[in-house]
C-alpha cells in the first residue's frame, strides 16, 4: 500500500505507472472528465468502452482490448462517476479474466465507498478482494467523505507493481506530510468516524431525493433512467437537439448548479445529457 496526496494524485501515479506516453488506455464511458485529463496529461489515448445499467460491458471490453493493444483498464465498479452503475456480480470475475487474459492491469477507482446512501444494502467488495494475481491496482481516498483539502488517499498492489508504483510516486510527489497522514489515522481510528459516515450517507439520501422529485415534478420530459444508491451523481438524459452549454447556464442563473454531459465522453457523445 502507498499513500497517496488524494484519489487525483493515485490514478495519476497509476497511470504513470502502468503506460508508457502513446499508449492506448481503456476508460470507461461516459467517465470522469478528470480521469480523461490525467490520461491525456501523460500523453495517452483515451479508448472508450460502453457503460450500461450494470456497469461496463464484458463484451466490448474484449474487443477493446484485442482492438488497441492496450494494458489498462480503469474502471469505477463502485456507483460510476456519472451514471451511478454498479457492476454486476455476474460480471466482475469476467472484467478480471478478460484482463487477465489480456495481459492488462485493472485500475479499480474505488472513490465511492464511503458515499453509501442510507436505504442502500451492503455494497460489494472491491475487486482487488477477488484477485490473488495482482491485475487489479486499487485506488481509495478519504478526501469526497471529508473534504476537498484533506487529500489522503492509498494506492494498493499486489506483486513487483508496486514498486513500479513507488518509483512514480518519488518523482512526483516523494510522500504525503506525516502531520496529514497522522491526521487521517487519529480521524478513521475514532469514535466519531462511523457517526460521520452515518450522517453523510443519511445526508445524500436526502439530498437524491430531493432532487429526484425535482426533477419528476418540474421536469417530466427528462429521462432518468437509474436512481443511484450511492455517490453524488444523477445522470440524466436530455431531449434531441438540447444545448447544453445554454441549459447548463439557464440552470446557474436559476441557482441550480449542473454540469453539461459532453465533457464525460472521451468521443463523441450517443446523446446529450
Amino acid at each position: 500500500v502507498l499513500i497517496t496526496a488524494g484519489g487525483q494524485s493515485a490514478l495519476a501515479t497509476a497511470l504513470s505507472a502502468l503506460a508508457p506516453p502513446g499508449a492506448p488506455v481503456l476508460v470507461e464511458s461516459p467517465t470522469y472528465p478528470g480521469m480523461l485529463a490525467i490520461a491525456r496529461a501523460a500523453g495517452l489515448r483515451p479508448v472508450p468502452v460502453p457503460v450500461d445499467a450494470d456497469g461496463v460491458r464484458p463484451d466490448l471490453l474484449a474487443d477493446a482490448f484485442r482492438a488497441s493493444g492496450a494494458r489498462v483498464f480503469v474502471c469505477q465498479p463502485l456507483f460510476q462517476n456519472p451514471t451511478g452503475a454498479v457492476l454486476a456480480p455476474d460480471r466482475r470475475a469476467e472484467v478480471l479474466s478478460i484482463a487477465r487474459e489480456a495481459g492488462a492491469f485493472v485500475v479499480e477507482d474505488d472513490f465511492v465507498r464511503r458515499l453509501v446512501h442510507e436505504d442502500a444494502g451492503t455494497p460489494p467488495r472491491p475487486l482487488a478482494a477477488d484477485d490473488p494475481d495482482g491485475v487489479v491496482v486499487h485506488v481509495c481516498s478519504l478526501t469526497k467523505a471529508t473534504s476537498p483539502s484533506f487529500r489522503v488517499s492509498a494506492l494498493a498492489a499486489r506483486g513487483p507493481v508496486l514498486q513500479r508504483l513507488r518509483a512514480i510516486q518519488v518523482v512526483e510527489t516523494f510522500f504525503v506530510p506525516r502531520p496529514l497522514q497522522e491526521a487521517a489515522l487519529e480521524l478513521v481510528g475514532s469514535a466519531a468516524w462511523p457517526r460521520h459516515l452515518r450522517a453523510v450517507s443519511a445526508a445524500l439520501r436526502t439530498r437524491r431525493d430531493t432532487m429526484t422529485a425535482g426533477l419528476r415534478h418540474h421536469l417530466p420530459e427528462l429521462a432518468l433512467p437509474h436512481i443511484p444508491s450511492g455517490g453524488y451523481h444523477l445522470w440524466l438524459r436530455l431531449p434531441d437537439g438540447t444545448p447544453e452549454p445554454a441549459l447548463t447556464a439557464s440552470a446557474l442563473r436559476a441557482g441550480v448548479a449542473v454540469t453539461p454531459g459532453r465533457p464525460y465522453f472521451s468521443a463523441e457523445p450517443p446523446a446529450g445529457h
